[in-house]
């Protein structure tokens, strides 16, 4: 396989800026554009719900590149232009001005977008929180309010709500989960966080939902539970989650499911690769298809692909990775944390405020998570990797 003459790439945050960077250090040295719907140059999104938010960063700081270093790329970034429409026999892309633009290679990595709640965007004072822009109108609403109900107990919510807390807001988390991450951390660990989050001052109304949002004069006043209750908000963030952005091609004729499906090799078709929040391909290790949402896949996913477009051969094979701060915890996890797995502590202990938790699906380690103990956890990382390679966990696939 040659490589492309040249290559398009989709969307202008992480993912994207990290594939043309692959693609340079592979030695590709044709035009390469990239084209992104927002007007900023490539930034860091981790930042956005903690630094960014409380304001010990400048928004500046959060760029993934200085203009000099995105410059020696020798790519052109094209921003503030929206991408409506792909032709993958062509490989063209159409953008809401009209242009049209084609190469050889085209990347899709356009990631996700929030999900809202009815009615929302018919009052002020209610937030999602995925842009730059984002982060800074919360921020800007935080300043001048007192009260804020974080809808949503997910990784996000917990971490505004932590943020929030910091800038000594009253600060209320509600969802339906019956504590914090418990979808992603399970049942002992979601304790720890309910646990830091009340003894930190923030107010746990979980285990329920929410059917609405109250208002006067266009203003959100309040977040209704199904319960009847009513949360009194000065401000409401919504952190329900984020739904893969295909609308854009829902006429390409691509397979569209929870994200754009690809094979082992993140193609979607002959010359068309997805990268990011926005891929979902087939993992052979785990023998199914898998869509990860965190910033260390951005990088690793994007490395990959550019080694498929420069001839190489290798399937994307990664240990899942991701990391949240909340307060003074760091929470890091290698792996998958499956639900109802068996967990037991491995290094250190919960009443030191550090620990290993290892979890394992019917004797087999499938996962790793550290509480303040970046360095141990790392290192149990390779029984993942172990494990992924036995022939238990072979056979255990689909």
């Amino acid at each position: 396989m040659t490589a492309p003459d040249r290559v398009l790439v989709v969307g202008a945050s992480a993912a994207g800026l990290s594939t043309v960077e692959s693609l340079r250090r592979k030695g590709f040295q044709g035009p390469i554009t990239v084209l992104g719907d927002e007007s900023h140059a490539p930034y860091d999104r981790p930042p956005l719900s903690k630094q960014v938010l409380s304001g010990a960063w400048a928004p500046d700081r959060a760029a993934l590149r200085k203009q000099e270093m995105l410059a020696a790329l020798d790519a052109e970034f094209v921003l503030g232009a929206e991408a409506t429409g792909l032709d993958p026999k062509t490989r063209t892309v159409r953008t809401a001005a009209g242009h049209e633009l084609r190469a050889e290679a085209v990347v899709l990595a356009t990631g996700v977008r929030a999900r809202t709640l009815p009615g929302q965007d018919d009052l002020t004072g209610v937030h999602v929180l995925r842009t730059l822009d984002d982060a800074l109108a919360l921020r800007a609403d935080l300043l001048i309010s007192s009260r804020l109900v974080v809808v949503g107990e997910g990784v996000l919510g917990a971490e505004i709500a932590a943020t929030a807390r910091t800038l000594g807001l009253d600060v209320t988390m509600t969802g339906p989960q019956p504590a914090p991450m418990a979808l992603q951390v399970g049942p002992m660990v979601s304790k720890l966080l309910a646990d830091l989050h009340t003894d930190r001052g923030v107010r746990l109304r979980l285990g329920t939902g929410v059917v609405g949002l109250d208002g006067a004069d266009g203003r959100v006043t309040g977040v209704r539970l199904d319960t009847g209750e009513l949360l009194a908000a000065d401000v409401v963030l919504v952190a329900i989650g984020a739904a893969p952005a295909t609308d854009w091609l829902k006429d390409s004729g691509l397979q569209l499911d929870n994200g754009v499906v690809c094979d082992s090799r993140c193609r979607a078709a002959e010359g068309i690769y997805a990268v990011g929040d926005l891929a979902r391909w087939h993992h052979e290790q785990f023998g199914e298809l898998i869509r990860l949402e965190n910033r260390t896949n951005a990088t690793e996913q994007a490395a990959a692909v550019a080694g498929v477009i420069m001839g190489e051969d290798q399937p994307y094979v990664p240990v899942p990775y991701f990391w949240t701060d909340q307060f003074d915890v760091k929470i890091q996890v290698h792996g998958r944390l499956p639900i109802g797995a068996e967990v037991d502590l491995v290094d250190g202990d919960q009443a030191g405020g550090r620990f290993v938790a290892r979890y394992r699906d019917s004797g087999v380690v499938t996962g790793v998570l550290g509480w303040n103990m970046p360095k141990q956890t790392r290192l149990r990382r390779q029984e993942i990797v172990d494990a992924l390679a036995s022939p238990a966990a072979a056979s255990a696939r689909p």
